[in-house]
């Protein structure tokens, strides 16, 4: 007789299982997370050895020796060959991720049409759309003629067993990994466990067969890849699509990329026939900049190797609450913070009666430390009323002692600010920089307090 299957509980967010029902995982702390999922009577990885039978042994490889180049597959879109390191590799699994309604899909769809005009086979699985749903969006970007092979399904099976029969697809595209169910499971789908057995067999096809695959995965409120870290762990590259709704551009980022750079963006333009490439994200960033009002900034940075210009928005006003107000978009609200209290105790210029509103034009989110001299700039502006010369460009990390610190690719920024018209930068006196090519005038500055002395007065 057979044994009855055991119920495991599975935390939606961390993966972890146990054998019965907690309202707190003991993993990850997070409350009610634990789902009950039967395994039909197989026992989970590590519950029934006994039952296994003896391995054999695998050779052994030494490290040196000849590997053979793998010829990538480039997309056709530059922004999108930039990003995943000069196109994709066959038999790599790419994991893309972004809000609803960002753009995803279409970019996929444009993706799909580029590799199938160029004579490459692609196959592109919708479990959210009919295919009628699908062409629809073709005809609209106007890619209705491309040779791309559709089905909506979601069984996982199904999928498989019609991978394999016929050519080998040299790109599949999977959307989403949510939708997809395996029989052998009776969890729902976009469970841990659908989506952790789906992704295996997923990748274990593509690396068998030399297919690229492609994978879209939902976010959840946080913006993280829903269902548990162990998918990102699988696949090769991950990439996120970020944006704004009220914005037209897009910021494709790589946060993992097992076959170039990790940090690298490419900038897309949403408009009416799809995605459109943006060469040079810096004209478009700094296009609707008012120059005259105190408060704006303009910081050269710099997005995995490429430079690129944003403005930075910030607007010192009085307060009538009891606590003033820090708002942020676009920034690290911790680092305001401590830029805050840099200015107040090493500069002497105090924001504690006012509220402080701080923005990153266009969207764009920034991350790098390099940008928080334009951000004192941009404050300090706006707190003195005075504004800032337009053809003026800053960079430096701050310490909290006040110092300015060297930036990383300094040269680079510096070419990039010149190129597109400025004529003065602000910089930390640390650091190399070739001057040779360059026509711009240098303004190094050892600590924050020289730049609050020419903006605000210190105490």
């Amino acid at each position: 007789m057979a044994k009855p299957a055991r119920p495991t509980f599975v935390c939606q967010n961390c993966g972890a299982v146990y054998s019965r029902w907690a309202g707190r995982c003991a993993s990850c702390e997070e409350w009610n997370t634990l789902v009950e999922e039967s395994d039909l009577g197989v026992s989970p990885p590590g519950t029934g050895l006994a039952g296994l039978s003896r391995g054999r042994a695998v050779p052994l490889e030494p490290l040196s020796g000849s590997t053979e180049t793998v010829q990538r597959l480039p997309t056709g879109i530059t922004e999108l060959d930039r990003v995943t390191g000069g196109g994709i590799v066959p038999g790599s699994a790419l994991l893309i991720g972004g809000e609803p309604g960002i753009g995803k899909s279409t970019l996929l769809l444009q993706l799909a049409a580029s590799l199938g005009a160029a004579g490459q086979r692609v196959v592109y699985f919708s479990g959210e759309e009919a295919v009628a749903q699908v062409r629809l969006r073709a005809e609209r970007l106007g890619l209705a003629g491309a040779p791309v092979a559709l089905a909506s399904e979601t069984n996982l099976a199904n999928i498989l067993a019609t991978l394999s029969e016929g050519q080998r697809p040299d790109l599949v595209i999977i959307d989403s990994i949510q939708t997809l169910w395996a029989e052998a499971l009776e969890a729902a789908p976009g469970t841990v466990s659908q989506v952790r057995a789906a992704t295996q067999a997923l990748i274990r096809f593509a690396k068998s067969q030399g297919s690229a695959l492609v994978l879209v995965g939902h976010v959840t409120k946080d913006g993280q890849i829903a269902g548990p870290k162990v998918v990102e762990h699988m696949v090769d590259t991950v990439l996120y699509f970020e944006g704004d709704r009220g914005h037209p551009f897009r910021i494709l980022r790589a946060v993992k990329n097992r076959f170039g750079a990790t940090d690298e963006i490419g900038v897309f333009e949403m408009a009416v026939q799809g995605l459109r490439e943006v060469a040079n994200p810096s004209e478009l960033f700094l296009g609707d900049r008012d120059s005259t009002t105190p408060g704006s900034a303009v910081f050269a940075g710099m997005e995995g190797t490429r430079p690129l210009l944003v403005e930075i928005q910030a607007l010192v006003a009085p307060s009538t609450l009891g606590t003033p107000r820090r708002a942020v978009v676009g920034w690290d609200a911790s680092r305001l913070a401590m830029l805050l209290a840099v200015l107040d105790a090493r500069c002497g210029v105090s924001f504690g009666q006012n509220d402080v509103y701080l923005n990153v034009a266009g969207g764009l989110k920034i991350t790098e430390p390099a940008a928080d001299l334009a951000a004192a700039a941009a404050l300090l502006s706006s707190i003195s009323g005075v504004a800032l010369p337009q053809n003026q460009v800053f960079f430096g990390e701050i310490s909290l002692s006040g110092a300015v610190r060297a930036a990383a690719h300094m040269t680079t920024r510096l070419k990039e600010a010149q190129k597109l018209g400025f004529r003065h930068a602000v910089l930390p006196q640390a650091g190399e920089v070739d001057e040779t090519a360059l026509t711009l005038s240098l303004q190094r500055i050892p600590h924050l307090k020289s730049l609050a002395e020419q903006l605000a007065p210190c105490n």
